[in-house]
């Protein structure tokens, strides 16, 4: 009864408590970005487990917050996406104008905002809100599984993504097969649109 009641709450509940707390948090950062408007901070001074952004999957019918760090209990276990953004895996943010904007997420319980990210096609959009844009992305290829210390995936210009030059392209990353942390699914993606929020949504979020 004990083991029953732990995966029901593993798979179940960590999902409706993560799932309320992401869409809470990606709700109040919009309304304060409505409210404030103005330009994006620079990355420094975000804290850690402080939401900046949210990433949307439209194919996978995603929205979560994206927040600072990678740390399990203050950032994935909250339903958020976590940046890496602290040495020695620092990675780039949106509005830069080259680099790698490498995010990591679960893959299963706690809002499993990556789950299917294995179903995505080259082509498929991948959008990141922030303050003050929209940043559109082209899925371009997937590493199905590679070890938790190749952190090459998240480099500027990542070995086997297919990029061969600086450019402004999207990591995610997650655990992989599904129920364990043995492995770590890779996809990656390249920018192809920048647009001010006050234009209105990119095409890949109007339905």
């Amino acid at each position: 009864m004990v083991m029953l009641l732990f995966v029901t709450y593993q798979l179940w509940w960590t999902n409706i408590r993560a799932h309320q707390q992401a869409n809470g948090a990606a709700n109040n950062l919009q309304k304060k970005w409505d409210e404030n408007g103005g330009d994006d901070r620079d990355p420094g001074t975000f804290s850690p487990g402080q939401g900046f952004a949210i990433i949307y999957i439209p194919k996978l019918d995603v929205k979560a917050p994206i927040a600072e760090g990678i740390d399990k209990h203050k950032v994935l276990d909250r339903g958020m996406v976590g940046h890496y953004g602290k040495s020695p895996l620092k990675t780039a943010m949106p509005w830069d104008k080259k680099g790698n904007f490498a995010l990591a997420g679960h893959r299963n319980t706690h809002g499993e905002p990556f789950r299917y990210i294995n179903r995505l096609k080259p082509g498929d959009e991948i959008v990141v809100e922030t303050q003050s844009r929209y940043y559109t992305y082209a899925m371009k290829s997937i590493l199905p599984q590679t070890s938790p210390s190749n952190t090459g995936v998240i480099k500027p210009v990542p070995p086997g993504s297919g990029f061969t030059e600086p450019g402004r392209y999207i990591t995610l990353t997650t655990c992989t097969p599904e129920f364990t942390s043995t492995y770590r699914m890779i996809l990656w993606g390249k920018m192809v649109e920048e647009r001010p929020r006050s234009k209105g949504k990119p095409d890949a979020l109007v339905e």
